[in-house]
């Protein structure tokens, strides 16, 4: 395991993190017991959010006692300074630690929220303030929308960007990727998996891998899924001819009928939550049926208001039909209610 700078932070990270949605699906003993195998391979980057139920205390006390020796990121998806403020307190207690070494502000996609956010009284605020008071280290930012995230970087008040990237969802390289390391900032990767419409981590990490100051961060729910990406950086790395044939039918099978979680169609008029509702297939891939179902229950408990006004297929940049797609996946979602009854 490579460790680099993370940009112009002077901390040091493993070339290959940590993300920490998939053990809010695991028991306590078996979630500390997986973050722990991690770091003794040699990831000492841990991201997780207060989001993501009881990831947050799974990560902290797996390393209590040896705070010292890891990179902890969270995030708040709170736009008001108060909500921030509560969030930042309840993440350092139950990380068990008196400082988060990256804390993010979570999906800012859209102008709107942006301004919330950077306004008097907003999240931005108080989150400077309490770096200044040593609670956070550095501020980062995540993103879905390419455009949103360049405008971020250049207002100088960011340390990292999170964004996704990988060999479907390819577009950061060519300019949020390089502005970022032109900028100094250190580059993080969601999704190394498209949300987990990837199934092959050996391609997967070929292609990421071209890019070694962009760092990975995958989700593990087992100790073999840790020490397999792992095993991929003890190597070195040859993309070949097979490799980008695989690659080229990955984009082809998934064609038109893939969300990247962009946000361009919302707010929808009838308050539908669209974004989370169009993921729903992904998470049931990657969660238990009573997982998946109570973690994405408030956006599906919107989708019935949806009333085919077609004014999300008209914003939606790759002509999604946005509306049949979430008919299909609250199909799925009432077919799991019914299945843990």
């Amino acid at each position: 395991m490579r460790f680099l700078q993370l940009g112009n932070t002077g901390m040091t990270v493993s070339e290959l993190g940590f993300g920490g949605i998939p053990i809010l699906r695991l028991e306590t003993g078996e979630a500390e017991k997986i973050v722990r195998h991690a770091f003794d391979r040699g990831i000492n980057f841990f991201d997780t959010a207060y989001a993501y139920r009881d990831s947050e205390e799974k990560i902290g006390r797996a390393f209590a006692g040896r705070r010292d020796k890891v990179i902890i990121a969270t995030k708040t998806m709170r736009r008001d300074g108060a909500g921030a403020l509560e969030q930042l307190e309840q993440s350092l207690q139950r990380l068990q630690t008196d400082y988060i070494d990256l804390y993010q502000l979570h999906q800012v996609a859209q102008e709107s929220v942006w301004q919330t956010i950077s306004a008097p009284g907003g999240a931005l605020e108080v989150l400077q303030k309490a770096k200044a008071a040593g609670k956070i280290r550095f501020l980062g930012v995540t993103s879905h929308s390419r455009p949103m995230a360049i405008k971020l970087i250049q207002t100088g008040l960011f340390s990292t960007v999170q964004f996704p990237f990988n060999f479907i969802e390819v577009d950061a390289a060519g300019d949020l990727h390089p502005e970022a390391r032109r900028l100094g900032l250190g580059i993080l990767v969601m999704k190394p998996f498209a949300g987990g419409v990837i199934d092959n981590a050996t391609v997967a990490f070929k292609y990421l891998r071209q890019f070694p100051d962009a760092i990975p961060l995958p989700g593990f729910d087992s100790v073999a899924a840790v020490d397999e990406v792992v095993s991929f950086y003890e190597m070195s790395n040859q993309v070949s001819d097979e490799d980008e044939a695989l690659m080229t039918t990955y984009r082809s099978e998934l064609g038109q009928q893939f969300c990247r979680r962009c946000e361009y169609c919302q707010p929808c008029p009838q308050g539908v939550m669209i974004t989370p509702a169009m993921g729903y297939q992904v998470v049931a891939r990657r969660m238990s049926p009573a997982v998946s179902v109570e973690f994405s229950r408030a956006a599906m408990e919107t989708v019935p208001q949806c009333i085919e006004c077609g004014i999300c297929i008209q914003r939606c940049p790759y002509n999604l039909p946005i509306p049949t797609m979430l008919k299909k996946h609250f199909a799925m979602w009432e077919g799991h209610c019914r299945e843990i009854r």
